[in-house]
């Protein structure tokens, strides 16, 4: 399966490339060596690949503290979102996959993830229709 990692990480980089709001990777090593990066200049990519690795490492340590099943504890990726742009990051084996998107374009990874507000406003609507 090791040997097949550069070519899913090629064809999950395709068809993320082929999607509407695609604005730009960044392919590295566990390490922060960026490996190909495409749309960003390469100063910036490392910029992103320091502290994309720190956040990531930081979030996983602390998720497995929440949940000490690791069953329950596997971070897939992480999925950060501004009102401009998201970025989804994303470990497999010994790569990092950072993925940046327009946030108003449909989701490229995730399929049904909705915004905080549409949840928060969903909530609110079954609270006032069990008041009444």
């Amino acid at each position: 399966m090791a040997a097949n990692a550069p070519n899913e990480i090629e064809e999950m980089i395709k068809q993320l490339k082929s999607k509407p709001g695609f604005s730009s990777y960044i392919l590295m090593n566990n390490d922060g060596i960026i490996v190909k990066h495409e749309n960003i200049e390469y100063k910036e990519a490392v910029m992103h690949a320091y502290h994309v690795l720190s956040l990531f490492g930081r979030t996983k340590k602390h998720i497995q503290k929440l949940f000490p099943d690791p069953n329950e504890s596997e971070l897939d990726w992480l999925r950060l979102r501004t009102k401009l742009h998201e970025m989804l990051i994303s470990q497999h084996l010994r790569f990092t996959l950072v993925v940046i998107q327009k946030a108003e374009a449909n989701d490229l990874v995730g399929d049904g993830a909705t915004r905080l507000e549409d949840v928060v406003v969903k909530e609110d609507e079954k609270a006032v229709a069990a008041a009444t």
